[in-house]
């Protein structure tokens, strides 16, 4: 399985998602999971996947080839009018992907390469823009009332992000909430781990503002998940203790 957060802001974009792709006592293995293209001054295009390997691999590799050689069809993300056409193709070629592998083993088998994507990004002149792409290929874009958008295993850190979001939040307060999701993630369930990657656009700026791995080791990482930790038994010991006593059965006593 895996996790992956797309997050609109006022001050841009912010991505971030984990690479284990499979877990076991004596199986785990990791891949990338957030691609992203850019045109410096132009444009940036960010994909993240979660879902059936073989399908979202095969979804990337076309997109690259695509990118690396722009046909008279437009069917480039580095030549799409807008960010819409841009999230239309990754949905069209996504929900092609599976139903051909689909029809080679038998209609039964379309929910066993299924998958989801996070497409994120900026035209210039534009507005940056996030969309989620369902298996089926259709998509639904970020707004106001949804400015957040998980795929892969999403109960166990969508309490902190609808608690912890703010649209005007800075770029460092975004990454420490998406922390903390992922490190509640992480906590509950296996098939989540690190490392986690991590790409922050801001607005009207087309190549990434700050992109790195956290990593296992990684110090940040390990002090926000101390310290979440510790915070909520601080937060728990400091609510009102249940009381096992029934107020009105020791009055009638």
């Amino acid at each position: 399985m895996t996790y992956c957060v797309g997050m609109m802001l006022d001050r841009g974009l912010v991505l971030m998602s984990d690479t284990r792709t499979n877990s076991g006592v004596d199986n785990i293995s990791t891949f990338r999971k957030m691609y992203h293209w850019e045109i410096p001054g132009k444009r940036i295009v960010a994909v993240m996947t979660a879902g059936n390997l073989a399908t979202t691999q095969a979804v990337i590799s076309q997109l690259e080839e695509r990118n690396k050689a722009p046909s008279e069809r437009h069917n480039s993300l580095l030549e799409a009018d807008t960010m819409f056409q841009v999230a239309t193709i990754v949905g069209n070629l996504l929900q092609d992907t599976i139903a051909a592998r689909a029809a080679d083993n038998g209609q039964s088998a379309a929910g066993t390469f299924s998958a989801s994507m996070i497409v994120a990004g900026q035209i210039e002149g534009m507005e940056p823009r996030l969309f989620l792409i369902y298996p089926e290929g259709n998509f639904i874009e970020a707004s106001f009332d949804t400015p957040f958008f998980q795929i892969g295993e999403t109960k166990y850190g969508r309490p902190i992000l609808i608690r912890g979001y703010d649209r005007t939040m800075t770029f460092e307060a975004a990454v420490k909430l998406m922390t903390v999701s992922f490190d509640s993630t992480i906590k509950a369930n296996l098939s989540v781990g690190l490392p986690l990657d991590l790409l922050v656009i801001a607005r009207d700026c087309f190549t990434p503002c700050h992109e790195r791995r956290i990593d296992a080791g990684d110090a940040y990482f390990q002090s926000v998940s101390t310290g979440w930790g510790e915070a909520l038994k601080h937060a728990l010991d400091a609510l009102p203790d249940y009381q096992m006593a029934s107020p009105l059965r020791d009055a009638a006593e």
